[in-house]
């Protein structure tokens, strides 16, 4: 189910009312993890939902660990300066989370420590009166790797240790988890629902949830990981016919072209990301998602080779004559095969190559279906057809052309690629048409959904997410300028000057895939936009569009 058509007075959805998530654990057990991939997914679902993070209220109210008294996170007897801050920064949470319900919110994620049972049981009790829904989830990691991992990674780069050297950082960190561990209470009473999650997804256990909305976000969570992992996302080849939904046709010799580009680029962006964050690229497997579209799958042929090669005039000269035959470097020194599960995987039989990879092609990802729009441009598809032209750009998102999909109808297809998606623990890369990227990076980067038919892929651009504690770090690389960046021509018209050859220009016949409409006021995002995006409360993230040259 993704955002659902139908609104009501209340804006709550689903009868669910209004519910209440307190997160219980220790320091480093991923509580902010799993607060901020089960808010991502309900908005997605349409339900209005925020977290609540005391920490970083506290940052934002107090400042880092070294502006507070020094027995602010220490236990025994406090300072009298000390009990008014803390008490400070627990009533302004709880001013955040009434305010929140009083403007319509459906569901509030409360991220703190609450490791007294008499706290959470205060805080309970006070919202039950109030007649909301009252979860606990409890995070309960006891995985050393895990927990270290986690605070080298997420904790000792927040505002708290801003300056601090990285070791000293950490065993300062250690020091307040032992604090914590003295006086930490797991959740035993069963007055509430609960959900305890250990290791982040190894073992779940529910207590007394009841209703649809509570069960899924249950499954949601059944289904999450804090693994490291990149997301990469990048439009199919040209093909050899571009302006038809119904022609499933393959690559054109500029789509070779450029899926040999593709692998050779996203091999040593990857390579030199994963160096950076202490990994070895040898180690880790990276898996290809397609649709059963041959334009996207054959795009993939490139990363089943051992080496890049370059095509023969042979080759040339049979792509030109539209047959479909592959270059040789896509076939060559390697057997395909499908696994157990029907999955595309690859069985090297040349040695020297160190690239591990994993093909998929997956149903639900073909591209939405533009019904009686198939091949019109917009100018054709507003004189032909006015009346529901009037409603498409009126709500880009929800309108269904006759015989179509609308967005709305493409997301609901794609939840099962979503939580796939939350579940894969390998390198993803993503390899698809402009409809369906739209719609998962909007499910990733937290765009409303009306602004999913307004985000612009571009053919020729590589957009590298990952995934943090806090939001997500978006970058997008530009790495191929050929014909077919934005849907030119595999043959031209003939009619443009010699400097305008080879340039990219819009194919306005397919707009689905090649054209994003501009939606209740808000501007087009390009990749450059989505790059440069930091949702939530990421800090510091770096995004920029750079050259792949």
């Amino acid at each position: 189910m993704a955002a659902p058509l139908y609104t009501t007075a209340s804006g709550l959805l689903f009868h669910a009312g209004k519910i209440l998530i307190l997160t219980v654990g220790l320091p480093a057990r991923g509580k902010t993890h799993i607060s901020r991939a089960l808010e991502r997914y309900l908005r997605w679902m349409g339900v209005k939902t925020q977290v609540v993070s005391l920490g970083d209220y506290r940052r934002k109210t107090l400042g880092g660990a070294k502006k507070l008294p020094p027995d602010y996170f220490t236990l025994g007897e406090k300072s009298p300066e000390t009990m008014t801050l803390r008490k400070m920064v627990s009533d302004g949470c709880e001013k955040l989370i009434e305010d929140f319900f009083e403007s319509g919110g459906q569901v509030v994620i409360y991220d703190a420590n609450n490791g007294s049972r008499t706290t959470r049981q205060a805080l309970a009790e006070k919202y039950d009166k109030q007649g909301i829904h009252v979860i606990i989830l409890e995070s309960v990691c006891d995985n050393k790797e895990v927990i270290e991992t986690n605070i080298r990674n997420v904790k000792i780069s927040s505002p708290d240790y801003r300056g601090w050297d990285p070791d000293k950082a950490v065993e300062d960190y250690y020091e307040r988890i032992r604090d914590r561990e003295k006086s930490y209470e797991t959740v035993e009473e069963t007055t509430w629902p609960f959900i305890r999650i250990i290791n982040v997804g190894e073992k779940m256990m529910v207590n007394n949830i009841r209703g649809y909305l509570q069960s899924r976000i249950v499954f949601f969570l059944m289904n999450i990981h804090n693994r490291p992992r990149m997301i990469y996302f990048a439009r199919s080849g040209q093909s050899l016919i571009e302006h038809s939904y119904k022609a499933d046709s393959d690559l054109s010799p500029a789509g070779w072209e450029y899926s040999e580009q593709l692998k050779e680029f996203v091999v040593e962006r990857r390579a030199k990301s994963l160096e950076q964050r202490g990994f070895d690229p040898n180690d880790r497997r990276l898996v290809i998602w397609t649709s059963t579209r041959r334009r996207a799958h054959h795009t993939a042929w490139p990363f089943l080779t051992p080496t890049p090669s370059t095509s023969t005039p042979q080759q040339l000269s049979l792509a030109a004559s539209h047959l479909t035959v592959p270059p040789q470097s896509a076939v060559a020194r390697n057997v395909v095969t499908t696994d157990g599960a029907g999955e595309l995987t690859e069985t090297k039989v040349t040695a020297g190559s160190s690239l591990k990879v994993k093909v998929i092609e997956k149903t639900q990802m073909s591209e939405i279906n533009p019904g009686v729009w198939d091949g019109l441009t917009p100018d054709q598809a507003k004189k032909f057809y006015p009346q529901e032209w009037a409603r498409f750009v009126k709500d880009p998102y929800a309108f269904r052309a006759p015989r179509a999909e609308s967005y709305h109808d493409l997301s609901v297809r794609l939840e099962p690629i979503l939580i796939e998606l939350e579940r894969e623990k390998e390198d993803l890369l993503i390899i698809g048409h402009s409809s369906v990227i739209r719609c998962l990076l909007a499910y990733l980067i937290g765009l409303p959904a009306s602004e999913i038919p307004a985000i612009e892929i571009a053919r020729g651009d590589l957009l590298e997410v990952v995934p943090t504690s806090y939001g997500v770090h978006s970058q997008a690389f530009h790495f191929w300028d050929g014909p077919g960046r934005r849907g030119e021509g595999i043959d031209g018209d003939g009619d443009h000057d010699d400097e305008e050859v080879g340039k990219s220009r819009r194919d306005e016949t397919n707009f689905y895939e090649n054209y994003a409409e501009d939606t209740k006021g808000k501007k087009r995002m390009t990749a450059m936009d989505l790059g440069c995006l930091s949702p939530g409360f990421l800090e510091g993230s770096e995004g920029a569009l750079a050259d792949g040259t």
